[in-house]
C-alpha cells in the first residue's frame, strides 16, 4: 500500500507542477505518463520518475512475500505476473521517455503483464470460488482488464486513431499536431487508473484475509 501511495504521490505532484512552453496545464485527454517523466520538458520530472520507481518495487516486493501465503496452484503465477507488471511500470521510471527504446519496451509490458495477471486472478477466483471475494473486487477486475487490453489491442482494428495505425505505446512522444481527444493517452490513463485501483483492493484483500 505505501508502494501505490508512493506512484499516485508522485503522480499527483507531477500533474499539479506541470506546465507546458504555452503555460497551459496538464490535460489527461492528449498528455501522456512518458511526457510527465520527459527529462528536459518537465523540469520536475524525477517526481514521477521516482514514485514510479521506487513505488513499484515496494509493491514487487510485497508480490514476492504474498507468493509464500499460498491457498491455490494458481496463486503463485497470479503473483508472478502480477509482480512482473509493477516491474515494467519501475522501468517506466527507472528509463524515461528520454531513453526511448527502452522507455517503449517498459510500456509495452506494463499492459501485457497486467493483462496476464488479471486473466490469472480470474482463473484464480474460480479454482477458489467457495472462498468469499468483494464484488467491487471482481468489477475492479474486469474494467482494468477491458481498459489494459484495449491499450494494446484497438490499433489491431485499423481504425486510424494513431497515424499508420501503429500501436499505442510508439506514440508517447509529444507531437504538436495530436488532435485534442488523443486515444493513446485516453487508453494509457484509463489502463493505469483501474489497474491501480484493482491493485489496491486486492492488497487490501490479502491484508484482510480474502481476495
Amino acid at each position: 500500500m505505501l508502494g501505490i501511495f508512493g506512484q499516485l504521490l508522485g503522480l499527483t505532484l507531477s500533474v499539479f507542477m506541470f506546465e507546458q512552453f504555452d503555460g497551459s496545464g496538464f490535460n489527461f485527454l492528449n498528455h501522456t505518463l512518458s511526457e510527465l517523466g520527459s527529462y528536459g520538458r518537465f523540469k520536475y520530472a524525477v517526481v514521477l520518475n521516482g514514485g514510479l520507481f521506487f513505488g513499484s518495487l515496494c509493491v514487487v516486493l510485497s508480490c514476492l512475500l504474498s507468493m509464500q501465503l499460498g491457498d491455490s496452484p494458481w496463486r503463485l503465477p497470479f503473483f508472478i505476473s502480477l509482480g512482473l507488471s509493477f516491474l515494467a511500470l519501475a522501468a517506466m521510471g527507472l528509463f524515461p521517455i528520454n531513453v526511448y527504446h527502452l522507455h517503449i519496451v517498459a510500456i509495452k509490458y506494463f499492459f501485457v503483464f497486467g493483462c496476464v495477471s488479471l486473466l490469472f486472478y480470474g482463473v484464480y477466483l474460480l479454482a477458489t470460488r467457495n472462498k468469499p471475494v468483494p464484488l467491487y473486487n471482481k468489477i475492479s477486475a474486469v474494467l482494468a482488464f477491458l481498459a489494459m487490453g484495449a491499450f494494446l489491442v484497438l490499433p489491431w482494428f485499423e481504425l486510424g486513431l494513431t497515424e499508420g495505425d501503429s500501436a499505442f505505446y510508439n506514440e508517447m512522444l509529444v507531437d504538436p499536431l495530436r488532435p485534442e481527444i488523443w486515444w493513446p493517452a485516453i487508453t494509457q490513463w484509463a489502463g493505469l487508473a483501474t489497474f491501480l485501483l484493482w491493485s489496491t483492493l486486492v492488497i487490501n484483500s490479502i491484508k484482510a484475509g480474502s481476495h
